[in-house]
């Protein structure tokens, strides 16, 4: 590959993985598979060892996790937070071990543990009291979830026993056991609410969540989650003189303080030993309490550890083993055509029930008909169906020789299946169909309100699949209360009392029906009268009939619909559905234009010229504008109380010189900044009045850098342009540049 051709890759494969895990780290969510990540991951390794130009200190493979999220505030860890490598063959792990013992020079002793599929932690106990607790993020900094985790049982705030250090970091994964997940998910229907996808997924949602501005019932949900989740530590960091030798010995001493130890954990003597606890437990995993996906292999003695040392983003004395996906056999009941929020028409392949890597799994997607004709298979096949990485199912292809003639090819649909328009490609040369009616298809429709409810946008509690599907479907009444997500606002409880939504079969998607042939229906916004309630007034406020009243479920959700009406102004933007305007784009519009009116009003070049937005971004703004109905949702949203513009702002281009403290002053802020996530950073420049530029030119005033700072930083010295560190870009936020006077850059 030529130089210029790896250059593209490389930034094509760092496009990918940046984004894979600002969706796992940050949005509890998966896009991708374990096993296409670490391929991803694999070749820009292996691109970076051919180029070596190519690996800045920004590169993912030299960086862990992703940064954390503006929803909690950030933790700086005492001692940096690595990941591991990983190998995926025993052949692997035995070329590892060799390398291991080669640079040790001596026999080694490994600890052997299982790999939690769970969510990293890291505790802080200062003499024995634990101080904060918090998430991974990107190594260095992390979200503080110390008051989530105080509610979880099995991690003691004050530690037992004697001898605790004046400061300790204990690392380990939270995680619920396998019965624990199905009983919360039990409650999660039983509540009306959504079902998590697997452990890891809810151990995560469930410790990132926020009890602010929740009711009461949500605290409870809330409660039971957190009270089900529990933790295993299996190391510690920022120790500065442990009194035990091996890494078996710190097991041994945290467990006597009373912190939650593995008991599957064994030290052996070599690694054919090692080995065969990997395929011991390959075939066993499923007789374990929790998820696993792997196991952990350590070198026990400590001393070695320093001797070893790490890379940027895993130590050299440990690795995890990834098992590999899991597969089945089972038959293709039928293939589906499901259509997306942006109108993407996608077959499902509909599966007899399969337990595969501990779940049962019904669905899997075949992305488009080119797929489903690449794999070969035919409705009725026994099908042979794997869990890639052990989280998304995937059908491989059909057994051929088990076919008995029954078996029926799938036909794409010309049509919508929701709503009738004929399907096309949105440009020629596309594999992928789309329904053209984007206004009013209900697949489309309910896609978008589902996504102005979720964290990234509104963060709406309540308005989630359920409650999108139920106000987009046209059961009862024929016309649904939304036909676009432009009437959110002016939901009333009138309008929710009458809904009635159709009960889908779990495994093919179908209506469910009665004993006399109709569909089942079902309300989920309202409930019948208890005695306790009171007495149905014809003639007062809208309760209901003399039968049902409205639920609770519709009142929080419209009582969540007027907060957020409040919420920021890039939240709104982000909740548009405009094609590229995520919160990084969306936070530069609002900071510059301060309106929804100013936006729309702008033109394209405007638009363009404003900092982290240009040409791409700018003209999907003024394509989306130019469309009479999605102008319609911003008026009716306006019309309705939705605050779409911020308080106070003095109109176009004034966020970047707003008089604050940093009227005028163009800063950059890269690399680890103590006390701020990167957005945080952004957002107090903005706030002080300044410019937060995203590259350095001979126009900026001053560099943040921070451990990890990259090019940028060294784009600043070549510039000659200032440099400061994170105790004097607070200064420079809070008094403005006069604070930083005479001051050389201090040391973080």
């Amino acid at each position: 590959m030529s130089p210029a051709a790896a250059r593209t890759r490389a930034g094509e494969l760092t496009d990918h993985i940046l984004r894979a895990r600002d969706a796992y780290y940050g949005e509890d969510a998966e896009i991708v598979d374990d096993a296409t990540y670490d391929a991803w991951m694999h070749e820009l390794e292996q691109l970076e060892r051919l180029h070596p130009e190519l690996q800045g200190q920004d590169s993912p493979t030299q960086s862990v996790g992703a940064a954390s999220a503006t929803l909690f505030a950030p933790v700086t860890h005492a001692e940096r937070m690595l990941s591991l490598d990983n190998v995926f063959s025993e052949e692997e792990f035995l070329a590892w071990a060799a390398r291991v013992e080669r640079d040790a020079g001596r026999p080694v002793r490994y600890l052997c543990e299982l790999k939690i599929d769970g969510l990293a932690l890291s505790l802080r106990y200062e003499r024995g009291r634990l101080t904060s607790a918090a998430t991974r993020g990107d190594g260095r900094v992390g979200e503080d979830v110390t008051e989530n985790v105080r509610r979880i049982t099995t991690i003691p705030t004050t530690l037992s026993g004697t001898g605790h250090p004046d400061l300790v970091e204990v690392r380990g994964e939270v995680f619920f056991t396998v019965a624990d997940f199905t009983a919360l998910n039990a409650f999660q229907q039983e509540q009306g609410d959504r079902l998590f996808a697997n452990p890891r997924n809810a151990a995560s949602g469930s410790l990132r969540q926020k009890a602010e501005g929740k009711t009461e019932r949500q605290l409870r949900a809330m409660t039971e989650r957190l009270s089900r989740l529990r933790m295993t530590v299996h190391g510690v960091g920022a120790w500065a003189d442990p009194p035990v030798a091996a890494q078996s010995e710190v097991y041994d001493l945290l467990k006597g303080w009373g912190l939650p130890v593995s008991s599957y954990f064994r030290v052996v003597e070599d690694a054919a030993e090692a080995a065969e606890f990997i395929r011991h437990y390959g075939e066993h995993r499923h007789d374990v309490e929790h998820e696993i996906d792997g196991i952990v292999i350590k070198v026990d003695d400590l001393a070695l550890h320093d001797e070893l040392g790490a890379t940027s983003r895993a130590p050299r004395w440990a690795i995890a083993y990834k098992y590999p996906p899991e597969q089945v056999n089972t038959t293709l009941l039928d293939i589906v055509v499901s259509v997306g929020r942006t109108g993407r028409a996608t077959p499902f392949a509909v599966m007899a029930p399969a337990q595969v890597a501990g779940s049962v799994v019904r669905q899997a997607t075949l992305h488009n008909q080119d797929v489903v004709k690449a794999k070969g298979v035919l409705i009725g096949d026994t099908v042979v169906l794997r869990k890639a990485g052990d989280v998304i199912p995937e059908v491989l292809g059909p057994v051929v020789e088990l076919r008995d003639g029954s078996e029926r090819a799938f036909v794409m649909p010309v049509r919508c299946p929701e709503c009738g328009s004929p399907l096309a490609p949105a440009k020629e040369g596309d594999i992928d169909l789309r329904c053209p009616n984007s206004r009013s298809c209900p697949a489309q429709v309910r896609g978008r309100v589902e996504h102005i409810g979720s964290r990234g946008a509104l963060d709406i509690e309540g308005l989630g699949e359920v409650s999108a599907a139920a106000l987009t479907q046209p059961v009862r009444p024929e016309i649904p209360p939304l036909v676009t997500e432009a009437g959110l606002f002016d939901l009333t409880a009138g309008d929710l009392f009458p809904i009635d939504v159709v009960v889908r079969d779990a495994e093919t998607g179908l209506p469910r029906l009665l004993e006399d042939g109709t569909a089942d229906t079902r309300s989920p916004f309202r409930r019948q009268r208890k005695k306790s309630d009171p007495p149905f007034d014809p003639g007062g406020a809208f309760d209901g009939d003399a039968t049902h009243i409205v639920s609770r479920a519709a009142q929080e959700l419209l009582a969540n619909l007027e907060r957020a009406k409040t919420k920021e102004l890039w939240r709104f933007l982000v909740a548009l559905s405009i094609r590229h305007v995520g919160p990084v784009a969306a936070r530069a519009l609002a900071q510059w234009f301060g309106s929804i009116r100013a936006i729309r009003d702008a033109s394209r070049d405007e638009l363009a010229a404003v900092d982290g937005v240009g040409g791409i971004i700018a003209d999907a703004v003024t394509e989306w504008f130019e469309i009479d109905w999605h102008c319609e949702i911003v008026d009716r949203w306006e019309a309705a109380g939705a605050q779409l513009a911020t308080p106070g702002h003095p109109g176009p281009g004034a966020a970047a010189a707003g008089g604050g403290v940093l009227d005028g002053v163009t800063v950059v802020a890269t690399g680890t900044l103590e006390g701020y996530t990167r957005e945080g950073a952004q957002e107090a420049i903005l706030r002080a009045g300044g410019k937060a530029a995203s590259s350095v030119s001979k126009k900026t005033d001053f560099v943040a850098a921070g451990p990890g700072a990259g090019s940028k930083l060294a784009k600043a010295e070549e510039l000659g342009v200032p440099i400061i560190d994170a105790a004097q870009f607070h200064l420079l936020v809070t008094e403005g540049p006069s604070a930083l006077s005479g001051q050389g850059p201090s040391s973080s």
